[in-house]
């Protein structure tokens, strides 16, 4: 059976509707057992700052958790040596929301004057990632099929069933970061207990590919 195989690139745009905050929690704490007590207990005070904002206790995801032992380097003597100080979390989490100024403005604010201290970033993100990214596979099928029809016909063959179609499967990030952290640590609290942000990210770029074999005759 003679076949031919064509490689078919998608291309979208996406305009991002949903904001994302990544917000990470460190602590070094002498005993283990009681790294992972503060770790809890940041992590509850972290859920009541954002519950004033409207979300719910869930919505704070966990992207990673770990704890490891830190030692720091010293000299002794004219000897160097390291010793044991404790132990460090580290705690990276998120909450998405559909995409507010006003609301992002007040919620950074909050972050920026707590106890707590988080590292944040901000991103922005697609609600309905599945259908961009169903989208995004169409095209690219599309892509496949038209090139296959001119270089059939270029080679005077006739196109028959499809074979196989593989695609990479990998995972597509819909994501932009428009604001960095120098912009971050220059924001200006409006006098309301909020910091005054007016963003319009621009649009998700993304891209797939997908390969179609053809039985051709």
């Amino acid at each position: 059976m003679r076949t031919i195989r064509v490689t078919g690139k998608g291309q979208l745009n996406v305009k991002p509707n949903m904001t994302r905050i990544t917000m990470t929690l460190e602590g070094l704490h002498k005993d283990y057992e009681d790294t992972l007590r503060f770790s809890a207990q940041d992590t509850e005070s972290l859920k009541d700052i954002l519950a004033v904002y409207g979300f719910e206790r869930s919505d704070l995801k966990t992207l990673s958790f770990n704890i490891v032992a830190e030692e720091e380097g010293y000299e002794e003597e004219g000897v160097y040596k390291r010793r044991f100080i404790g132990y460090k979390f580290r705690h990276v989490m998120k909450v998405e929301f559909e995409s507010d100024n006003d609301r992002l403005g007040k919620i950074l604010y909050a972050l920026a004057d707590c106890s707590l201290q988080p590292k944040f970033k901000i991103s922005y993100t697609v609600k309905d990632m599945e259908s961009a990214k169903n989208e995004l596979l169409g095209k690219a099928v599309r892509d496949a099929k038209e090139k296959s029809v001119v270089l059939s016909l270029a080679a005077d063959v006739t196109l028959k069933n499809i074979q196989s179609i593989d695609y990479s499967w990998g995972e597509i990030d819909f994501e932009v970061e428009p604001m960095d952290k120098t912009l971050l640590c220059k924001l200006a609290p409006s006098g309301t207990g909020s910091f005054d942000i007016d963003i319009e990210p621009d649009d998700i770029n993304v891209s797939d590919i997908v390969t179609v074999v053809w039985e051709i005759e």
